[in-house]
């Protein structure tokens, strides 16, 4: 029973913030599911939740399709997926998620402030695909798919609109390719399945929530609202691994 009300109090939680702001699910569950589930699991039922709530979304809140901008991070994403499949079942994760959560600590302060700087002309389409590439790995490594794109995309100074677009979109297309690649690399397997039922029902209400919180916010508040949950994802990652790589000191 703890099991169960773990899984479905982090799809929930993490619904909600996908619905929100079309990203975040496997940072928000993994917050919540790093602490008790055994990392194939849990990278298996965040891949779920971020799938459900991505089709969820669509079809709640209107999207721009703009294919030439988006085949750049698809690309990309395609080109570093079997990167993070690779490394899943070898990943030493408390290592990976301190690395992770130090770098959402320090960068996303940096681009709560990105609207002061220049914005990035050169070399976007170059950065486009190394952003999605990132967005792959990570992806592979438990459906983190959408935290480089949307760091990408803030510096490149993209409104909230053509970010959403540009980010849910990519999100959905990865996380199709990321479930059939646990499903025929045997990362999912057929004692996952009752567990992964339960994520899709958890889901459901929190993401249309969150989709229908995003319709009525500004683009000002919706920055800090993405940046702040990035933020407070890297320090629940770091509170969660850096003990344990501390031992290891000793």
């Amino acid at each position: 029973m703890d099991l169960i009300l773990t899984i479905a109090l982090g799809a929930a939680l993490a619904g909600f913030v996908q619905g929100l702001s079309g990203f975040g699910f496997g940072l928000t569950a993994m917050a919540l599911w790093a602490w008790t589930l055994e990392p194939r699991l849990a990278a298996a039922l965040a891949v779920t939740g971020s799938l459900t709530g991505q089709v969820l979304a669509a079809l709640t809140v209107r999207r721009g399709w703009d294919l030439r901008a988006l085949l750049p991070f698809i690309a990309g994403g395609l080109a570093g997926l079997p990167l993070g499949l690779w490394l899943l079942p070898r990943l030493d994760v408390p290592l990976f998620k301190a690395t992770l959560g130090a770098m959402l600590v320090i960068v996303c302060p940096l681009m709560f402030f990105a609207a002061r700087l220049p914005r990035v002309q050169r070399g976007a389409r170059i950065g486009d695909v190394l952003s999605g590439a990132a967005g792959g790995v990570m992806g592979g490594l438990g459906g983190f798919t959408g935290v480089a794109p949307t760091l990408w995309c803030t510096v490149r100074g993209f409104d909230k609109d053509r970010q959403r677009a540009i980010i849910q979109n990519f999100n959905l297309a990865m996380q199709v390719v990321t479930f059939a690649s646990y499903v025929a690399t045997g990362i999912v397997d057929a004692a996952m399945l009752p567990l992964l039922a339960i994520v899709p029902p958890a889901v459901l209400v929190p993401v249309l929530l969150g989709a229908r919180l995003y319709v009525g916010i500004s683009e000002t508040a919706f920055r800090k609202i993405v940046l702040g949950l990035l933020f407070a994802s890297g320090i629940a990652l770091l509170v969660s691994s850096v003990p344990v790589l501390a031992t290891r000191l000793v």
